[in-house]
C-alpha cells in the first residue's frame, strides 16, 4: 500500500463525470470515495464539470468533491466540459494533492503535467479509462468526412496519446486492448486494472415479472436490454436492425435504457418496431430491477474500454450477445454469451436466437459466477493502491533524483492555464 502511516491527499481529475450519471467513470469515483474513506487515512480529492463552482465536503474535509463551472457538452443532457482549466489550477495549488490521478483524456491532463513541472514531488497516475483515438475521433471523422481523413484524425489522436500519456509516472489500461495500444505508442509497463461491480446490488433475485409488463413486454419471448448512451459511437442503431432479423413470432422486445445525441432519430426509426425507451435510469436500483427482469443483454459497441454495463446485466444473470472487438472478448467469456463481427445485424439476431432456443438460465448463471469470481470495487482499489499508486511513486522518486533543480518553473506556474480562476470560497 502506499505509505500506509503517512495519510496523503489524493486527487481525480476528470471531465467524464455526471452528477446524475451512471456511467463508468461515475461509477469509479464513487467507488472509490467509499473505499478511501473506509479502509484508508487519506484524504480524497475530485475535481470534476458542474453546472457552477462549487464545493462539497465529506468526513470532515476527508472528501471533497470540487464542481468547476462548465457548459454542457453539445448534445448531452448530463456531462459538461471544463474549459477553465486556471481554476483547476487554483484548486490543485491549494491543495497541493501528493498524488494526482487523470481519468480522461483531453485538456486536464495538461493541467496536471504543468502542476507537476512547477511541483515535481508530484506523484502523475492516469487511467485509460476511454479508447478515445477510435470511439471519439476515428467514428466521428468516418461519418463525417470518410475513412482517409478519419484515418488522418485517428493518427493525430494516437500521437496525441503517445505524447500526454508518456508524461505520466504510470499509467493503466482496462484491458489486454488498451494495454497493446498504449504500448505500441511506447508507453513503458502500463498496468492492467479491472474494475468492480455491485454484486448485491446488481443480483438475479431483483427479477419481477411486473417490471417487464412496465416495460410493455407481457408475451412470452426474449425481453432484450440495452443500457448506455444512445450515440453513434455506441452503434445503437445497429440493435435496430437487429429487431428486424428476428421473426416476429419470436414475440421479442427491445429495451433502450440511456439518452444522447441520437435520441430523436433512434425513436423516429424505432417507431414500428417492438422498442421501448426508457430514458435515462437515474435510480440504481430501478435499473438493476429492469436487468434482473431481462433475459438477454444486448449491444453492438465496438470500442468498450471496459464494459461497466456488461458487467451489471452479467451480474444480474444475464447472457451477453455483443460484438468481438475492444473489451467485449475480454468479458463475455465462453459459455456466458456470443460475440459476433461489428456492424453485423444479422449475425447479432443469430446469435439472439441461438441463445434463446439454448438455455439462456445457465448461460446467465455462468456470467453471474464469473462475476463473483474476479470483479469486486474492493480487489479494484486493493489493486489501485496496493500497486498502481506504489509503482507510480518509484517512478516519481527516481524522476526526480534525475531532475536538474530549474527554479523557472516556480516563477511562471500558470502557464497554459487559462480561463480564470474559480470562485470557491476556498480556506
Amino acid at each position: 500500500m502506499i505509505e500506509p502511516r503517512q495519510p496523503l491527499t489524493i486527487c481525480d481529475l476528470t471531465q467524464s463525470y455526471s452528477a446524475t450519471g451512471a456511467g463508468g467513470v461515475t461509477t469509479y469515483l464513487r467507488r472509490k470515495k467509499r473505499y478511501v474513506l473506509d479502509n484508508t487515512p487519506h484524504t480524497l480529492l475530485q475535481i470534476v464539470p458542474g453546472p457552477r463552482d462549487a464545493v462539497f465536503e465529506e468526513a470532515d474535509g476527508r472528501y471533497r468533491r470540487i464542481e468547476i463551472g462548465s457548459d454542457l457538452v453539445h448534445g448531452s443532457p448530463n456531462y459538461r466540459f471544463i474549459l477553465r482549466t486556471g481554476a483547476v489550477r487554483q484548486v490543485l495549488e491549494e491543495y497541493h494533492p501528493c498524488i494526482i490521478e487523470s481519468l480522461c483524456p483531453w485538456l486536464l491532463p495538461w493541467t496536471a503535467i504543468r502542476f507537476r513541472r512547477t511541483f515535481p514531488g508530484t506523484t502523475l497516475v492516469a487511467g485509460y479509462h476511454t479508447d478515445f483515438p477510435n470511439a471519439q475521433v476515428n467514428r466521428v471523422a468516418l461519418d463525417r468526412w470518410g475513412p482517409r481523413r478519419a484515418w488522418f484524425f485517428k493518427m493525430l489522436a494516437l500521437g496525441y496519446a503517445e505524447i500526454t500519456y508518456r508524461e505520466f509516472d504510470k499509467v493503466y489500461a482496462l484491458g489486454q486492448n488498451g494495454k497493446a495500444l498504449l504500448e505500441r505508442r511506447k508507453i513503458k509497463d502500463v498496468a492492467l486494472l479491472d474494475l468492480g461491480v455491485d454484486g448485491d446490488q446488481f443480483h438475479p433475485a431483483k427479477a419481477d415479472r411486473a417490471v417487464r409488463a412496465q416495460l410493455g413486454h407481457d408475451g412470452d419471448g426474449p425481453l432484450l436490454v440495452y443500457a448506455g448512451r444512445l450515440d453513434a459511437e455506441r452503434r445503437p442503431e445497429t440493435l435496430l436492425r437487429m429487431m428486424h432479423h428476428l421473426p416476429r413470432e419470436l414475440g421479442a422486445r427491445l429495451v433502450f435504457m440511456g439518452e444522447g445525441r441520437g435520441n430523436d432519430r433512434m425513436r423516429a426509426l424505432a417507431a414500428e418496431q417492438n422498442v421501448h425507451f426508457t430514458g435515462f435510469v437515474e435510480d440504481r436500483e430501478q435499473l438493476a430491477g429492469i436487468l434482473a427482469a431481462a433475459d438477454i443483454y444486448v449491444s453492438a459497441m465496438a470500442d468498450e474500454t471496459f464494459g461497466m454495463s456488461v458487467l451489471e446485466a452479467q451480474a444480474s444473470g444475464l447472457p451477453v450477445v455483443g460484438v468481438a472487438a475492444g473489451a467485449m472478448t475480454e468479458r463475455v467469456e465462453p459459455g456466458t454469451g456470443l460475440l459476433g463481427p461489428v456492424d453485423d445485424a444479422e449475425a447479432m439476431a443469430r446469435n439472439v436466437l441461438a441463445i434463446w432456443h439454448g438455455d439462456p438460465t445457465a448461460m446467465g448463471a455462468r456470467a453471474r459466477a464469473l462475476v463473483e469470481q474476479r470483479y469486486s470495487w474492493d480487489r479494484t482499489f486493493d489493486r489501485l493502491f496496493g500497486d498502481v499508486y506504489p509503482a507510480a511513486q518509484t517512478q516519481m522518486r527516481l524522476r526526480t533524483a534525475r531532475r536538474w533543480r530549474n527554479p523557472l518553473p516556480r516563477l511562471v506556474p500558470r502557464i497554459g492555464d487559462r480561463w480564470g480562476n474559480g470562485n470557491f470560497g476556498l480556506r
